[in-house]
């Protein structure tokens, strides 16, 4: 499902009231945990005056507030060492099920994959393939833990704007005893694997990779602001050539793939270009907030695609109880139209976000 704060998705799932969302960047949120966006996160800078918290910090991977250092080698294992610690601070708050903490702890495995691909030139790939496998592994159980919270609460959101006088059938409980198990399931699978030897060996992997020293490429030693540019022009690029496809791709199943491609790697593009903003400053953060709104609304019509699968196996469900299908039928077409809206959206939001404007600084 769509992890990009929205104005829709802060309707569908009510926040507890200690968040403020408003306020803070929506995939940052780490509360109780202190700035990390040091070389060192537990030692305060002394000249930011009294520490602070993580959740009073939740953007500083972009914020062009971290030092600067000249290489680019250190500027991608800052940004690897950010990551880590929030993968690792976050556990504690996931195996408490606290509100967001499997959405947070799974941005901060993207983020470590994203760089480990886009920055192939700064840290060898070659030696980082099976750290970026066991951090996939991880992301999958994540993915089907969050999907498992957020499926059912859009489900139940769009069956509030339906008329009563068209809620036939027991539409909600049946949402309800459908994906419970499922995310009780996706959430025992999860504590499992972070129990496991492979989850120890991984983060024992991201520790060494963390304290370094890089492993370092052919560009590890010269000047970020040389080739740190370079890196996110070619995410943006393999971005724009997965729109133009979009676009040549027949309404359909096809097109949905495309779409969640795009996505992908327009998620990859903005974590690339959040990475180099210290070094690069505000140009490279402005082109980083287009591609998360492209991000956003893809992700809104992925939702979409997700939605109309689960109203149509509830339907059948519920047909095969003997009970009248007709509200699931209902909500997979008010998915459908959505889903067109979205496209529409999605072209918009695209021509916007790729202007030249925002890809000078690329070299």
């Amino acid at each position: 499902m769509n992890t990009t704060d929205t104005k829709a998705r802060r309707r569908a799932r009510p926040r507890p009231e200690q968040h403020h969302p408003e306020q803070h960047h929506p995939e940052q949120h780490h509360p109780n945990q202190h700035h990390p966006g040091q070389y060192r996160p537990d030692q305060p800078r002394p000249d930011l005056g009294p520490e602070r918290t993580w959740h009073d910090h939740r953007d500083l991977p972009f914020a062009g507030t971290q030092p600067q250092p000249s290489s680019a080698g250190d500027v991608v294992l800052a940004y690897l060492r950010l990551q880590v610690h929030a993968l690792k601070s976050l556990e504690p708050m996931m195996r408490a099920d606290e509100f967001d903490a499997v959405h947070q702890m799974r941005v901060a495995t993207r983020r470590l994959c994203a760089a480990l691909r886009s920055f192939g030139q700064v840290i060898l790939r070659s030696d980082t393939e099976r750290l970026a496998a066991e951090l996939k592994w991880l992301g999958g159980l994540l993915g089907a833990a969050r999907d498992g919270e957020v499926l059912p609460a859009h489900l139940q959101a769009s069956l509030r704007l339906v008329p009563v006088e068209l809620l036939i059938g027991p539409i909600q409980a049946r949402v309800q005893g459908h994906f419970a198990p499922l995310r009780a399931a996706a959430r025992a699978e999860l504590i499992k694997a972070l129990d496991s030897p492979r989850y120890a060996a991984l983060l024992a992997a991201l520790d060494q990779l963390a304290l370094g020293p890089l492993l370092a490429g052919p560009q590890a030693g010269d000047p970020a602001r040389d080739v740190l540019p370079a890196a996110v022009r070619r995410a943006y690029q393999q971005a724009d050539k997965r729109m133009r496809r979009v676009r040549h791709t027949s309404p359909g199943q096809g097109r949905d793939a495309a779409l969640h491609q795009a996505r992908k790697s327009a998620r990859r593009a903005r974590y690339a270009a959040e990475a180099a903003s210290p070094p690069i400053g505000k140009k490279a953060r402005r082109f980083a907030k287009q591609m998360k709104k492209v991000q956003s609304v893809l992700g809104d019509h992925q939702d979409t695609v997700l939605a109309r699968q689960a109203a149509r196996g509830l339907g059948i469900g519920a047909h095969l109880a003997g009970e009248n299908a007709f509200t699931y039928g209902l909500q997979y077409e008010r998915e459908a139209h959505q889903a067109e809206r979205l496209q529409a959206d999605v072209r918009k939001t695209w021509k916007r976000a790729s202007r030249s404007r925002y890809r000078t600084w690329m070299k």
